[in-house]
């Protein structure tokens, strides 16, 4: 089921949480919400399942204006970051909860409660924990048992928030393949909000990224992180070096070097601000006693370096404004100019986004 929301405003006090927000959520989809704290999508997320109600706007689930559908009737499992478990049930008990609540004639038999939780708990591949009490259960396992509990009232859509934010990285990284081959069995419009960038970018059908109550862009994690609309985007989508001039006839003059950067033919005399991945930065050794740079780039000084398997992570520092320069390259090339006992570089930026200020 299509999931809509249409001009939605929320005001918290003197506080913005949404601004205007429209977003339409297409059948089948696994879409990220993803954006800093404070930037409205967990609030977003709360009006679709009518936790909270907005000032203005409309939410559609399918055609369905869903303005004056209490939350129940509104058939929307919601996963909660910190499980919302009952601890004095078991687990078998804490996913039947939804389905033993419904009204007496909605009110499944105990026959068919205990087939379809049962049904669920192989699902998440967690059935042989059915006797055992949320104390019992690692986090992981946990957060596994609360989305069983949300898919046992056949929701028509799923909203999970920072639904792995409690957990560690490795039970994470297992978590979200996990979430990723679940989808794609079940095919039920999803929703996850996540401040996570790696997160969203590697499960997620479609990333919403959001700020200060707006969106800033939407797209396939692909499209979004190669090419992103605004600066906020770029800076918020995984490490960028950031370097800050004045853009003319092409060229980007920051400190003491100038830079050709495209797009930039028709800024004259502009404040812009280049951003750069640290693995488009190519080093190359600056010849000892070298007064100037070999053609266009940046002197620079190796500070510190860490190698982590393939990669190589460099600190450099600029000779010309003292700023420090991220640079990832392959972990065999570093070891090749380390080997020859070089501390100095020139930095060229590969490629380059410019915004101007």
């Amino acid at each position: 089921m299509s999931i809509e929301v249409r001009h939605v405003h929320k005001q918290f006090g003197p506080f913005t949480a949404l601004d205007d927000v429209s977003l339409a959520f297409p059948d089948g989809r696994l879409t990220a919400l993803l954006g800093p704290s404070g930037c409205g999508k967990t609030t977003l997320l709360r009006i679709i399942a009518g936790l909270e109600h907005p000032d203005r706007g409309h939410v559609l689930l399918g055609e369905q204006d869903m303005a004056r559908t209490h939350v129940r009737q509104r058939q929307v499992g919601f996963v909660f970051q910190h499980y919302a478990l009952f601890k004095h049930m078991t687990i078998f008990e804490n996913v039947a909860f939804g389905l033993r609540v419904r009204p007496r004639r909605q009110r499944p038999v105990e026959r068919e409660i205990r087939k379809k939780v049962m049904g669920l708990l192989e699902l998440v591949q967690l059935d042989w924990l059915a006797d055992r009490r949320p104390a019992a259960l690692s986090g992981g396992q946990r957060q596994r048992i609360a989305l069983a509990r949300a898919l046992a009232v056949e929701p028509r859509v799923l909203l999970l928030d920072e639904p792995f934010g409690a957990l560690d990285a490795k039970v994470r990284k297992e978590l979200r393949r996990w979430l990723r081959r679940l989808h794609d069995e079940l095919h039920m419009t999803s929703l996850f909000v996540t401040h996570d960038q790696e997160e969203a970018l590697e499960v997620a059908d479609e990333v919403v990224i959001m700020n200060q109550g707006r969106v800033e862009q939407r797209g396939a994690p692909q499209a979004v992180y190669d090419a992103p609309e605004t600066a906020f985007v770029f800076g918020f989508l995984g490490h960028v070096n950031l370097f800050h001039g004045r853009a003319h006839d092409g060229r980007l003059q920051t400190g003491c070097v100038t830079l050709d950067l495209p797009g930039l033919e028709h800024a004259t005399g502009a404040p812009a601000t280049a951003y750069v991945r640290p693995h488009d930065i190519q080093i190359e050794p600056l010849p000892a006693g070298d007064a100037a740079s070999p053609g266009p780039g940046m002197r620079v000084s190796l500070q510190r370096a860490h190698a982590f398997g393939p990669l190589a992570q460099l600190e450099l520092r600029r000779e010309d404004t003292q700023e420090l320069i991220e640079v990832i390259l392959p972990s065999q090339e570093f070891e090749r100019l380390r080997a020859q006992g070089h501390q100095r570089f020139v930095a060229r930026p590969r490629q380059a986004r410019v915004f101007l200020n």
